[in-house]
Formats: C-alpha cells, sequence, structure tokens
C-alpha cells in the first residue's frame, strides 16, 4: 500500500506523535529536576546555599552534594551508647562552667567534643571540612551553627575575638552537641549565686 503523500503544510501523524512523546519526556524531565533541587535544597537547608555561592553555579553544588549523599551511605554510623552520651553531656555541662573563667578554654573545649563526638558515631575525625561535608547529610541545620563556631574559634588562634563572640560560639556548639547526642535536651549548667551559664537554657533541637 503506497502511503498518501500529504500536503506541505500538513504534519505526518507518525511524526505529530514523536513531537509529542519528546515534549511529553522534556515536561517529565523538568519536573524530576525541579524535584531533586527541592529534595537537595530540603536535606541540607543553609548548606545548599553556601555551597552554591561558594561554587558559583547550582550545577557543581548539586553535583558535590549528591556525591556526598553517596559517601555518606558508606559510612558505618550509629547512635551514642548510653554510658557514652552521659559522659559527653556530663563533659558539656563542665565547658559551659569553665567559660565563666576561661572562654577561651571552654571554645576549644567545646570544638574538640564536637569531634569526638562526631568520630564516635561513626564520622570521619580529624579534617573540619571533610567531617563537616559527611555531617550535613543528616545533621544540616546544626552544621551551619557548628561552621559558625568553629570560624570564631579559628579566629581565636588570630586574636581576632572578643568575650561576646565566644560566648556566641558557645552557644553555637550547643546546636551540634544537642544534635549529636539525639533527641534528648542538653543537661544545663547553673552556678549558685550567679546567672545563668551562657548558651545553658533548655530547649528542643530542630532535627
Amino acid at each position: 500500500m503506497v502511503e498518501r503523500e500529504l500536503p506541505r503544510h500538513v504534519s505526518h501523524p507518525d511524526r505529530c506523535h514523536r513531537h509529542r512523546r519528546a515534549r511529553g519526556a522534556d515536561r517529565r524531565g523538568c519536573r524530576l529536576d525541579v524535584y531533586r533541587r527541592w529534595s537537595l535544597r530540603h536535606r541540607f537547608g543553609p548548606e545548599y546555599d553556601r555551597l552554591v555561592a561558594d561554587r558559583e553555579g547550582r550545577t557543581a553544588a548539586e553535583r558535590e552534594l549528591r556525591e556526598r549523599e553517596r559517601r555518606h551511605a558508606e559510612l558505618d554510623r550509629r547512635p551514642l551508647r548510653p554510658e557514652s552520651r552521659a559522659r559527653y553531656a556530663a563533659e558539656w555541662e563542665e565547658i559551659q562552667i569553665r567559660f565563666v573563667e576561661s572562654p577561651v578554654e571552654a571554645v576549644n573545649a567545646a570544638e574538640d567534643l564536637v569531634g569526638r563526638m562526631a568520630a564516635e558515631r561513626g564520622y570521619p575525625a580529624g579534617d573540619f571540612e571533610e567531617q563537616a561535608a559527611y555531617l550535613s547529610v543528616e545533621h544540616s541545620r546544626s552544621l551551619d551553627h557548628y561552621r559558625r563556631a568553629h570560624a570564631v574559634r579559628e579566629a581565636v588562634g588570630r586574636g581576632e575575638s572578643d568575650t561576646e563572640q565566644l560566648r556566641e560560639a558557645l552557644v553555637h556548639y550547643r546546636e551540634m552537641v544537642t544534635d549529636l547526642l539525639g533527641r534528648e535536651p542538653v543537661p544545663t549548667a547553673r552556678h549558685h549565686d550567679t546567672e545563668p551559664v551562657p548558651g545553658a537554657e533548655r530547649y528542643e533541637t530542630n532535627r
């Protein structure tokens, strides 16, 4: 059977069907891209925006975030044992008390505490940026606080921080300490005849 030739201004039915399928695939692909972007922004929060600005574009940033998810899935992650949790909570309480007499020492101790807690939960220890990259997958909201606290601690070594900045750093560290400890609030510390230790009030974490 000879196919009838259609006028030039009339599209062939098969060709129209192929075009519709292509447009449908494009729309589905677009929706998938939008969902993937939303999923990354929802999961990584402030870390997503920070990385987009740092990498000068969404494509590179999102590629790195997906790679973080892949590497994070390979970790042997675990919750803190009850005895470890109690020990770290007590150590954090001591750090808050120590801040009154020695702010710099307390901030350094808080940095060390977070590093050890993260390591015990299965995250790489040592390099801050490497550890932060892994933490960003499940602790993105508190990671922004951790970065702020770490920046103040770095400024301490350059002699560029004051007591108020150190106090704010301790409050930021508390966000990550509480997140790593789990759902229960971190125990607070109070002196007998002084105001509450900076950053010691109870609060619920945003997990």
